[in-house]
């Protein structure tokens, strides 16, 4: 007969385990204690019991403190899109009495952050420095979603995605934003290329696009970012894009770090005026959907 198997520690929390891993040393030390009856070792069980307290309350403490972005469930997707259920989610400052809708940025992650664990997408990127920084400076309700293992952004699941969280929360319409680093650049050149009346403006960083959505593209405010030493993904992967957008008649921006590798993101994301360029460019919506650019409000970046 098979009862079924249950995994004690995998349903404890990060602070849970630590105290249970306290409760045992303690109970080694004691055994020690009462082993051993040198005065001095006694001492220095009873100073490293001090210091194991000192390191669990800092760590339980930060393990305890609840991060800016909540975690949301996404339960209507494409069948196979390979996303996971929960995604993170930050709502600014005064959403719940704004009256009219806000800026959205859609963040689309790198291959690192791929699993069932939505906390793995907070250590990097935009969530990440969203988290640092307390939300400061950025005005925007912030979305994002998590891929699972083994699996790659697809434009419906993250169209189909995109358009669940516009339901679901105020969002302005006309000033839908969109990044992604690494795969999530990838992640952001195909959306953008596949869905451009979507988008008011998209920084696609350290990723690479099909030259084919040039034209679709030309119209789409962008922002592109790579580091030149990058030897994961290529820098000639957004050159190619840049210059293919260009020669139809966009005019996309192109940061390049000189002294950058994959790690690209870090710097961007701590840039200020990118909030600010996202906030300068907005859509005409008509009737549903996005269509032209038109002037956006201007903002301040604090």
């Amino acid at each position: 007969m098979n009862f079924g198997k249950v995994d004690f520690l995998h349903e404890l929390g990060v602070e849970e385990r630590l105290l249970l891993c306290v409760v045992f040393l303690f109970c080694f030390v004691f055994l020690l204690w009462v082993l051993i009856g040198d005065f001095r070792m006694r001492l220095n069980f009873v100073g490293l019991m001090v210091l194991v307290c000192i390191v669990f309350g800092g760590v339980s403490a930060e393990a305890g403190e609840k991060g800016l972005q909540e975690v949301g469930v996404y339960d209507v997707g494409v069948k196979g899109d390979g996303m996971n259920e929960d995604y993170l989610y930050y709502l600014p400052k005064g959403y719940e009495k704004a009256e009219k809708g806000l800026p959205l940025i859609l963040f689309l992650h790198g291959a690192g952050e791929r699993g069932d664990e939505i906390e793995r997408v907070r250590g990097q990127g935009l969530p990440k420095y969203l988290e640092a920084v307390k939300g400061k400076g950025l005005p925007f309700i912030i979305v994002s979603p998590q891929c699972r293992k083994g699996r790659w952004w697809t434009k419906k699941g993250v169209k189909s995605f995109l358009d669940f969280v516009i339901k679901k929360y105020k969002v302005d319409r006309s000033r839908v934003y969109m990044t992604g680093l690494s795969m999530g650049g990838f992640g952001s050149w195909g959306m953008a290329g596949e869905y451009p009346e979507m988008f008011a403006a998209v920084a696609p960083i350290c990723g690479g696009g099909d030259v084919k959505d040039a034209e679709r593209l030309k119209g789409v405010p962008l922002w592109v970012f790579h580091g030149a030493k990058d030897r994961v993904v290529k820098i000639a992967g957004s050159q190619r894009m840049v210059d293919a957008i260009k020669k139809v008649g966009g005019k996309p921006k192109f940061t390049i770090y000189p002294e950058a590798g994959h790690d690209s993101w870090t710097a961007t994301y701590k840039n200020k005026k990118l909030y600010a360029w996202f906030l300068s460019h907005k859509k005409k919506v008509v009737k549903g959907k996005q269509e032209k650019k038109g002037k956006a409000d201007k903002k301040k970046v604090a």
